[in-house]
């Protein structure tokens, strides 16, 4: 029997650098560019991450599917905010919301008759997203410029990108009735 061949393999061999290559490829010199971060101003109503700017009447942004969750739940929306809240609370509907619904087609024509409400009030998509349907980058949107809502959903992705917003309440249907998280007034008043 004879021995194999041990054949030397081509990259096992780790490449060295040279110290001159180094200093070539840096130009002698190493500097620091100087990069602007952009900062969000905090506003000066936020304790931590609470909103004390935050008082009745309640300004409540509602998504899409927040109102699907309450039919199926048999909740009344005033109601059930009002209920969850102990305070009055004004329903804000933006148009994208509403572009949803009339886009989800006659299966939902409950849910666009509810959001249709005189009693809703009636936001305009901010100028960034004037022709945008989506409705969550919408709520985004005005949620960051304005931090004087509560926002009412069910959607898992746009509570997880809302929670990146400091001071602003999720208000959610949970066990057949709403609750809020992040809102400090609520648990002093009892709710759940």
């Amino acid at each position: 029997m004879g021995r194999a061949k041990k054949v030397r393999k081509f990259a096992e061999v780790k490449r060295l650098i040279n110290p001159k290559e180094l200093k070539k490829s840096d130009g002698g010199k190493s500097k620091k560019k100087s990069e602007t971060r952009q900062v969000d101003k905090t506003p000066s109503a936020l304790f931590f991450k609470y909103n004390s700017a935050l008082g009745p009447p309640y300004r409540v942004i509602i998504d899409t599917n927040f109102i699907n969750f309450s039919i199926k739940s048999k909740i009344d929306l005033l109601q059930g905010m009002v209920d969850c809240l102990y305070a009055k609370c004004i329903p804000c509907i933006c148009d994208a919301v509403l572009a949803e619904l009339e886009k989800l087609g006659d299966k939902y024509r409950v849910a666009l008759r509810i959001a249709k409400d005189k009693r809703f009030e009636r936001i305009p998509n901010p100028p960034g997203c004037q022709e945008s349907t989506y409705a969550d980058d919408v709520i985004v949107e005005i949620v960051r410029q304005h931090r004087c809502y509560i926002v009412a959903t069910c959607d898992r992705d746009l509570k997880r990108r809302i929670r990146k917003i400091p001071g602003v309440p999720i208000m959610f249907v949970h066990n057949h009735r709403y609750s809020v998280e992040r809102l400090p007034e609520a648990t002093v008043g009892g709710a759940p």
